[in-house]
């Protein structure tokens, strides 16, 4: 009997107060599940505790440093340098016209071209005597046969003489057998020589042109004085007689 009143009363218990303790049972389960499950959750996610107290970022690093020990935000590190300017730059200002630069210019040297001489008949007559140095003719006023290294003009006595080309008198002598004579030098080697002249027009170291009056046909010259009136011209190229017809125009 006493075992049948304490089923009895325990019947009455659960019935009563006992449906309370139960369902607070049936809550703290579902409750300590609940917290197991997101804490399993938090740990399956990279975290092994709750998230308390102040956040702590840790940069990349900072993992060898360790955490900032007053648990604040670690600024980043900047990787740009100290004297990088800050703010917007001032704009640069080009000139509207900017000169263009010059460049040097290109000398290249010029080699020494040789001048050009007009040469001009000294005087207008007939040839009494041409220019040969390898066939003897014969000497009217020797009356032998010999080279003969000029050219004999025939003109009257006072006619100007002119320059055969530009140059520079060089010599003005009285030769014995010439008479007087006249040198001008044309460069190139090139010289003129003017025999059986009377008057002289220049001196020794004038500049004269062509065409250059330089004398008067005279009759001064002995080895010749049986041709009659006449100039004797001749050429020398390096000191060496040549043919003045090869300089003179042609008639």
């Amino acid at each position: 009997m006493k075992n049948r009143n304490l089923i009895q009363r325990l019947g009455d218990f659960m019935l009563g107060k006992g449906f309370y303790i139960v369902l607070f049972l049936c809550v703290a389960t579902i409750g300590i599940s609940g917290y197991y499950l997101l804490n399993s959750i938090a740990g399956d996610m990279g975290g092994t505790s709750p998230v308390t107290g102040n956040p702590t970022v840790v940069l990349p690093d900072s993992e060898a440093n360790g955490p900032d020990p007053a648990g604040t935000i670690t600024p980043p590190v900047s990787s740009k340098p100290d004297d990088q300017p800050t703010g917007n730059p001032e704009p640069v200002t080009q000139p509207d016209d900017p000169e263009p630069v010059k460049q040097p210019a290109e000398t290249t040297p010029q080699e020494d071209k040789p001048t050009t001489t007009v040469f001009t008949w000294p005087v207008k007559g007939e040839i009494l005597r041409e220019f040969s140095v390898e066939t003897l003719l014969l000497d009217p006023t020797l009356g032998d046969w010999r080279t003969h290294g000029g050219l004999d003009l025939s003109v009257q006595a006072g006619t100007q003489v002119l320059a055969m080309g530009d140059g520079t008198v060089v010599q003005v002598f009285e030769d014995g057998l010439m008479g007087t004579s006249v040198v001008i030098d044309h460069g190139n080697d090139l010289t003129s020589t003017y025999c059986n002249l009377d008057q002289v027009l220049v001196a020794e170291g004038d500049t004269v042109e062509t065409g250059t009056a330089i004398a008067t046909v005279g009759a001064t010259a002995i080895a010749e004085s049986n041709m009659g009136s006449h100039l004797h011209l001749e050429t020398a190229v390096d000191g060496v007689v040549v043919d003045p017809a090869e300089y003179l125009p042609q008639r």
